[in-house]
């Protein structure tokens, strides 16, 4: 029996809907005319994620509640982008204030719009389930979902006027893997992402797209004493197949891409950047958990008081 024989043809059809590719690997100038809000650019991820866009051509307003922090940050990235002071500015906000963000957003958008959005605010304690404090529970949620939904609402006006953009969002791999003593963060990073599913879905047809980023475990000034603790960041990457500790840097760049014109086809996604973590496990933080609510409050939840 002869092999069957393959034939191609010798010119392609053309692609339906075809659109330019742009610069698919970023770079300078790569964002060049296009405006960008970052809110909690003071320090980490957030001033890490301002200066990926500011090097690649993009105005940068960056944003946080500290006015000195934030100045600090900004004149951190003018001193490695010179060339970057005139696309640099700063404003004082609380993620958490609607009024405020709605006035970031529209001093960041200008007169010709926004196109990329970037909420990074967030964070968590410690604690065994039964010992959470009711009030703390629910500030926990706020503090993590509240800064995304304001954010998307008002950006997500700016970028409809305009017909379109791109909204980042800092979740946490406590979004899908059981990390034991973060319940209020684990739950309130679940709840982030399914409001980036959910405002994607709606919002997709008007050209807003909206994703997520989830770091593992990063160096940022909110985790400082954690990586104080050796034997906690060891416990950390023996959960990893990649033994790198996380830096602020390596989520910027996820943003960076998210943000811009090589993900075009890509909103409703959360894109893990943890080394591989969530393949593995969340170490068994018990002592952690002690340390921050107490042997007698924690022996006492444990005995369902």
């Amino acid at each position: 029996m002869s092999n069957p024989s393959f034939s191609t043809p010798k010119t392609a059809a053309p692609l339906s809907n075809a659109r330019p590719i742009g610069n698919r690997i970023g770079g300078p100038g790569s964002l060049a005319g296009q405006r960008a809000i970052v809110i909690g650019a003071s320090s980490g991820i957030g001033l890490a994620t301002a200066e990926a866009l500011a090097v690649d051509g993009a105005f940068v307003l960056m944003c946080a509640r500290g006015k000195e922090r934030l100045e600090a940050a900004a004149q951190q990235v003018v001193a490695k982008l010179p060339d970057a002071k005139s696309r640099i500015a700063t404003r004082v906000v609380d993620g958490l204030d609607g009024a405020q963000v709605k006035a970031a957003v529209d001093e960041a958008a200008g007169t010709t719009g926004l196109d990329i959005a970037v909420s990074v605010p967030g964070g968590g304690n410690f604690s065994p389930v039964l010992a959470y404090d009711d009030d703390d529970f629910s500030r926990t949620i706020d503090a993590n979902v509240r800064p995304i939904f304001l954010l998307i609402k008002y950006a997500g006006r700016a970028m409809v006027r305009k017909g379109g953009g791109s909204i980042v969002a800092v979740s946490s791999t406590a979004a899908v893997m059981s990390s034991p003593f973060l319940a209020a963060y684990c739950a309130a990073k679940a709840a982030c992402d399914q409001l980036v599913k959910v405002a994607a879905d709606e919002l997709g047809r008007q050209g807003v797209r909206i994703n997520a980023v989830r770091p593992g475990l990063t160096r940022t000034g909110a985790t400082d004493g954690m990586f104080g603790a050796r034997p906690l960041i060891e416990a950390f990457l023996a959960e990893q197949p990649i033994r790198h500790e996380g830096e602020p840097g390596d989520i910027a760049r996820a943003i960076r891409f998210l943000a811009g014109p090589e993900s075009i086809w890509i909103t409703g996604e959360a894109l893990t950047v943890d080394g591989g973590h969530t393949i593995r496990k969340f170490p068994w933080l018990e002592e952690v958990a002690k340390g921050v609510v107490g042997q007698a409050a924690y022996d006492a939840a444990m005995r369902g008081e």
